[in-house]
């Protein structure tokens, strides 16, 4: 199972985390009241009883978040911070200097699975997040079917690709005696390929500020940090959708005019951006 396959984010909430509504909360309890005594009728909104009830139904209501809030750190998917540190060192994961919650909860994903003798894949991805925080995406693949294996890289930084302490610090975790199968030959490479330079025709509506083209370059970067990855296609429709905004008539995509369609071990990085003001539109 991989890791894309393996994703929490399409489970149920737990039922051990409840729906809470402070209005439930509060109706129960005057309805209790009636209950318990049918003949009391003073249910006006100013009566000190209802005040009373209306406070107690707050403290319960914070009462129950909080219970919420115990369960969901006990949870891999919604823990986080000093929480989510304790989850991960179960599976003996530290949390690395600078990780983000997301990138731990990944990494303890890939720990788990590599404890597995049929989860060579997701070892070797574990030990090469693990090496260097700067470590954004991994890919392990075969080469012509033999006992050559392939590690790729995508760096955070650096426009994605991988520096030379990144290569050789992988290289080291996942050649490691305790670390590689007997008969694995490893060799640790770069995943990203040509820059994509980005050019762009845009309309936007008449009354819309200039200003608009100027945050494009940044909006289209930001979004392909987050979005972007090992085996992630650029598409021209992708790049529309994210200038898109509001003031926007109509974009454009000149380059690409395709989409730059990446394999499974290949990433794509980001060139030139160009955002040229073709005129308004309606």
């Amino acid at each position: 199972m991989s890791e894309a396959q393996y994703t929490l984010e399409g489970l149920p909430v737990p039922a051990v985390i409840a729906t809470l509504s402070y209005e439930e909360i509060r109706q129960a309890t005057i309805n209790k009241l009636v209950e318990l005594d049918p003949d009391y009728s003073a249910l006006l909104e100013s009566d000190p009883a209802i005040k009373v009830i209306e406070a107690s139904s707050y403290q319960d209501l914070v009462l129950r978040e909080r219970v919420n809030d115990a369960a969901k750190a006990n949870l891999l998917f919604f823990a986080k911070g000093s929480d989510l540190d304790h989850l991960a060192a179960f599976y003996d994961v530290l949390r690395l200097v600078g990780e983000t919650d997301a990138a731990l909860r990944s990494r303890t994903i890939l720990a788990i699975q590599g404890r597995s003798t049929g989860g060579p894949e997701e070892r070797y991805k574990f030990l090469a997040r693990t090496a260097d925080a700067r470590v954004k995406d991994v890919a392990v693949y075969q080469v012509d079917g033999g006992p050559k294996l392939r590690v790729a890289l995508l760096s955070l930084v650096n426009g994605g690709v991988p520096d030379a302490p990144m290569l050789a610090a992988v290289q080291a975790a996942v050649t490691a005696p305790d670390a590689r199968s007997i008969n694995d030959v490893i060799e640790v490479v770069s995943a990203t390929q040509a820059p994509q330079n980005i050019v762009l025709n845009v309309w936007l509506l008449p009354n819309a500020p200039a200003a608009i083209i100027d945050s494009m370059e940044t909006l289209i970067r930001a979004a392909f940090f987050d979005e972007g990855g090992i085996g992630f296609d650029l598409n021209p429709s992708w790049i529309s959708a994210r200038v898109h905004i509001p003031g926007v008539a109509k974009v454009e995509v000149v380059t690409p005019a395709a989409p730059v369609i990446e394999n499974d071990n290949q990433a794509a990085t980001l060139g030139s951006i160009t955002v040229n003001l073709a005129g308004r539109s309606r």
